[in-house]
């Protein structure tokens, strides 16, 4: 497969959506799965603001490792497009937060509020949360014109 064409589709993907799915475990070992606005900088990190009280936050706290899909769920039935993003998440740091809001929300979406560290301050209730990727797999469609296999698949990609 030509790796840089599924590079360039995973890239789409990521730039054409705005929510994530994520995916934490709670302190029952259950999956949980949660919708949330996200921004990414370098396809490798994706932040979102949420409140620390919030089910998914508590269990990144707890365990750290989280699962990721981006996808577009208007797409016609055999033509939807995904990227999986298996990640290590945390909430920024006080001390980072002037550098991580500047790179977070560079370029807001319309609509959008670009964060300041002072949202963040100890007295509100929402915090920057950042999940950094350590792997990505693009969804290959079955009946994929060049690359489907009748199966879908998933193939390992680097945006």
């Amino acid at each position: 497969m030509a790796a840089e064409e599924l590079n360039d589709r995973a890239r789409r993907v990521i730039d054409g959506n705005r929510y994530l799915t994520l995916g934490t475990t709670g302190p029952d070992h259950k999956p949980r799965v949660s919708p949330v606005y996200f921004t990414h900088v370098g396809y490798r990190e994706f932040y979102w603001v949420s409140s620390p009280l919030a089910h998914h936050s508590v269990n990144v706290a707890e365990r750290p490792d989280v699962a990721i899909v981006i996808f577009d769920s208007t797409a016609a039935i055999g033509e939807g497009r995904a990227v999986y993003v298996d990640a290590r998440a945390a909430q920024v740091p006080d001390d980072e937060l002037p550098r991580r809001c500047a790179e977070a929300f560079a370029r807001p979406a319309p609509g959008a509020k670009a964060f300041t560290p002072d949202d963040f301050a100890a007295d509100t209730d929402l915090r920057l949360y950042l999940a950094v990727a350590t792997n990505h797999d693009l969804h290959v469609p079955g009946r994929d014109p060049d690359y489907g296999t009748g199966i879908d698949s998933r193939q390992r990609v680097e945006p």
